[in-house]
């Protein structure tokens, strides 16, 4: 296996007789040398080209293997499943929140519905009849407590009950939910809940006090009470609020969502979207697939482990491309070698087999973690026999230059 240079050279003794004689001594025929050739040995391994260490993009706990080593898989199959409870959850839980953001946006963009605008319109017609009854009521109390005065203050007290019954059948309104039809599900959708339930809510507060403040002054005029300015001044002020609030809501209602709102909306879907694409992939990893064709090396865990992200799971080769990478080509034999020289290999475990081959590679940086300063050369075996395994040890002979 190892060439070592064979240095052939012919010697002429010539015996001399022991007297000494004149003649001159034949001549000393030239020995032949043939070419020397420098052998470089190193060792290496069996390695496949295309290998893989695939470990956990997630943590959690291991809820299956589905391949044990020395197993064949194709690319894309199952090797180990993580348990998927915790990521499912969470693609729920996003799927939720896209949802509502969804139906937010589509309240946003759809147009006032006519029946809501009716109702503001009669809430603002209410509250300027409320408005014009107190004034009304506020001058006649200035003048005097006749038996006109009580005629109106009772009036005054009809028209409060009938508006706080009006407040409070449009805070029954607010109350009331539909259902629509979201991506060919049924959901349910509270559209007056949140912002309008609580104006409606104030508003029959508020017309309950005025109530309480007409049925007030009622009393003070049957009582005969004295000056009445205070009290009426106080129920024509909060008429004029009263007003002025509903008609606020009516023209919010009327102009629709601003474009910022709509803009929010927007963005608050695409963040729910993004989210849930998250949750998707978290899932999806906790499914460990074959990156490759290839035979298992090894498995590095059991069923029941917990694994932190990073963790290996398995080694996968692919044996149809087994070749030999050395690990002592030292830095003085390394311009000695060139790719496509010819190099001879011996296998340890086939120790009656000599194989040949050539150098297909040289890393150009040295590899200094066995502590010397070493390279790899790869090597590609001509036919390499069905009994050479992944990680047997080589011994290679390469044809110095």
């Amino acid at each position: 296996m190892r060439k070592f240079t064979m240095l052939g050279f012919v010697i002429l003794t010539v015996i001399f007789s022991g007297c000494r004689s004149t003649e001159m001594p034949p001549p000393l025929p030239t020995g032949v040398v043939e070419d020397y050739v420098p052998v470089i040995s190193v060792t290496g391994k069996v390695l496949p080209a295309r290998r893989a260490t695939i470990s956990a993009q997630v943590g959690g706990t291991v809820l299956e293997i589905f391949v044990a080593q020395g197993d064949e898989v194709e690319a894309g199959d199952l090797l180990l499943q993580l348990d998927p409870t915790d990521a499912q959850l969470t693609v729920r839980q996003a799927e939720a929140a896209l949802e509502a953001a969804q139906a937010e946006r589509a309240l946003l963009q759809a147009q006032p519905r006519p029946e809501a605008v009716a109702v503001r319109q009669a809430q603002a017609a209410a509250a300027q009849a409320t408005l014009t009854q107190t004034i009304v009521h506020r001058d006649r109390v200035a003048l005097a407590g006749t038996q006109a005065d009580v005629v109106a203050a009772e009036a005054a007290v009809i028209a409060a009950q009938a508006d706080r019954l009006a407040a409070y059948e449009t805070h029954e309104l607010t109350m009331t939910c539909h259902e629509f039809d979201l991506n060919g599900e049924q959901k349910t959708l509270c559209p007056l809940l949140g912002a309008p339930e609580e104006q409606a809510r104030h508003q029959l507060q508020v017309a309950s006090e005025r109530l309480n403040l007409a049925q007030a002054q009622l009393d003070a005029l049957l009582a005969g009470a004295g000056d009445r300015t205070p009290a009426t001044e106080a129920a024509v002020q909060a008429a004029r609020e009263q007003w002025g609030i509903v008609l606020a809501e009516l023209d919010l209602l009327q102009a629709g969502a601003s474009a910022g709102e709509l803009a929010a909306a927007e963005a608050a879907v695409q963040k729910a979207d993004a989210t849930l694409a998250e949750a998707q992939a978290m899932l999806a990893r906790t499914t460990v697939r074959a990156p490759f064709a290839g035979v298992v090396g090894n498995v590095h865990v059991r069923e029941g482990e917990f694994l932190l992200a990073g963790s290996p799971i398995v080694t996968l080769g692919d044996l149809d491309t087994l070749r030999v990478e050395t690990s002592d080509l030292d830095e003085i034999s390394v311009g000695q070698v060139a790719v496509g020289q010819k190099v001879e290999i011996a296998f340890e475990g086939l120790p009656e087999q000599l194989f040949t081959g050539r150098v297909v590679r040289i890393s150009p940086m040295s590899d200094s973690e066995a502590g010397g300063v070493n390279y790899t050369a790869i090597v590609d075996v001509d036919r390499l026999d069905p009994d050479v395994r992944w990680g047997m040890t080589a011994f290679v002979d390469i044809e110095g230059e």
